[in-house]
């Protein structure tokens, strides 16, 4: 079966997804949608996902949105080394609690101020009011603060002494914040050193996936006329 994968390596989410499928040599179709031009609002991909959003695989005949959902099946349906998703049910259990932890935290958060901060000013061409960007700054930087003091104070990794799957996510959400010329690292030594290690076990591949994000926060939070080409 041929796996197509829909994605846009300026999505959080769908860097998660590539990485994986690149790091456990999983071969795919590229479908590339790029959000910049408005191509998930396309009729085409809302047959694929209703909600317009990346990223989205088809495994043959089978469809599956929500990232999360993705990286357990193909955990679970491809040859890939236990340590992403362990089967233990007590080790899976660590990297679920950092997965629902995640949705109203680093994932909500992160991406509120990145949205406020950048792209809604970039979309909309008015400037970010200094009063929202404060407030969504606020609960990001509790959440990054939670990271540091509380999920990666006793262990190098956020669920176990490995890399996981909850890695993944964790560092394409904090990595996102750069765009908006917010340093994660900063005063976070912990989470800084996670970082590294998160991008050593994955390279080459962790560089590839970010390029676009990397080349976006060399502007320092500045908007570009347009990440479209990106």
């Amino acid at each position: 079966m041929t796996l197509q994968v829909y994605y846009d390596l300026l999505s959080q989410p769908s860097r998660a997804v590539v990485l994986f499928l690149k790091a456990n040599k999983i071969p795919y179709e590229d479908r590339r949608i790029n959000l910049g031009k408005g191509e998930h609002f396309s009729e085409e991909f809302s047959k694929i996902n209703p909600f317009q959003r990346v990223p989205v695989i088809v495994d043959g005949d089978f469809p599956l949105m929500e990232s999360i959902g993705i990286l357990r099946y193909l955990c679970r349906e491809k040859d890939v080394p236990d340590h992403w998703y362990p089967k233990d049910s007590k080790a899976q259990a660590k990297v679920d609690e950092y997965l629902e932890w995640q949705h109203l935290n680093t994932r909500l958060q992160c991406s509120m101020y990145f949205q406020c901060k950048w792209l809604n000013p970039m979309l909309s061409g008015k400037p970010p009011k200094p009063d929202r960007v404060k407030a969504f700054e606020e609960r990001m930087v509790k959440s990054l603060d939670d990271m540091e003091n509380k999920w990666l104070k006793n262990k190098p990794y956020l669920a176990a002494d490995h890399l996981t799957i909850a890695d993944l996510f964790g560092a394409c959400e904090v990595e996102q914040t750069r765009i908006a010329g917010y340093d994660p690292r900063f005063g976070r030594p912990k989470l800084s050193a996670w970082l590294d290690r998160v991008r050593q076990d994955l390279l080459p591949h962790y560089d590839v996936v970010h390029g676009p994000l990397n080349k976006l926060a060399a502007y320092k939070g500045e908007l570009p006329s347009s990440v479209s080409k990106l």
